[in-house]
């Protein structure tokens, strides 16, 4: 049997890259798809339908069921109605891929207020205000599965994103709590995070020259995966994809030092002394 037979998914930004190859892969799996995105520009600018559309029109020439959504993530207004379109037109909203992103790179002394909040409300604030609008309808389903995705950006740094590197690394954090506290509804989240060549990233230097091995098509199982059964009660997890490489991403604690002796307040000379002890994993 498919993996998602009868689920109803909504995907955000799933007009290209890994949105669109994620959408593909769902429905050819059995999933009612919700194909979510504005058509805007990398930047975030206009809007058109005809990126969503091309999307629906595939699967649906494929034999599989989906419908296009134009509404933003970035208001609380458009995260409902995505979600409300999986309701109102499949019954239900089984899994939720939080995957719209726009970048506006800059370094951090040439970043712009409107650069860095635009990001934020994009990545940030509409992956916070689409789990909401989803978890809601989950928790009265008893069920469901969150994927949210993050980035390598987020999670080490990379130079002249620093709006972006923040606004994953608060994805993190989102899906991490997010994780704790809807467990006991029967929701479970987690994270995707990928390295692929799409548009967001075709002219970075990395990617110059790389055509194949980091495709989209290498990140869409990794959700198909967390978006299944397959899954079982996984929650809280960071599943790297870059290529055929596949890992999971950890925060890791140093074992510590305790103050010896009189076991009080540690001076800065003392944690300048000890540092190697105090941060040795």
């Amino acid at each position: 049997m498919a993996l998602l037979a009868d689920k109803s998914v909504v995907i955000t930004g799933a007009g290209n890259g890994i949105g669109r190859a994620t959408a593909l892969l769902f429905a050819k799996e059995g999933a009612r798809v919700v194909v979510n995105d504005v058509g805007g520009s990398r930047a975030g600018d206009g809007k058109t339908h005809g990126a969503a559309d091309e999307v629906v029109a595939l699967i649906r020439s494929a034999g599989g069921t989906a419908v296009a959504n134009y509404d933003s993530v970035s208001s609380a207004e458009g995260a409902t109605a995505i979600v409300e379109t999986a309701v109102r037109e499949f019954g239900r909203i089984d899994v939720l891929v939080n995957n719209a992103g726009i970048l506006r790179d800059k370094t951090l002394l040439k970043l712009e207020l409107s650069q860095w909040e635009a990001v934020l409300a994009v990545h940030l604030t509409g992956s916070f205000l689409c789990t909401q609008a989803a978890a809601s309808r989950m928790k009265e389903q008893g069920s469901g599965r969150i994927i949210n995705t993050t980035s390598i950006s987020g999670l080490l740094g990379n130079f002249g994103q620093t709006n972006y590197s923040a606004a994953k690394a608060g994805i993190y954090g989102l899906t991490r709590t997010a994780s704790i506290e809807l467990q006991r509804y029967g929701i479970m989240v987690n994270a995707v995070a990928p390295v692929a060549k799409t548009r967001m990233t075709e002219d970075l230097p990395m990617f110059a020259k790389i055509e194949d091995t980091l495709s989209p098509e290498h990140v869409a199982p990794a959700h198909l995966f967390l978006a299944s059964d397959l899954a079982g009660d996984r929650t809280g997890l960071v599943l790297a994809v870059a290529g055929g490489r596949m890992s999971v991403f950890k925060v890791v604690e140093s074992a510590g030092k305790y103050k010896e002796a009189d076991g009080g307040v540690w001076t800065a000379g003392e944690i300048a002394e000890h540092f190697e002890a105090i941060s040795k994993v």
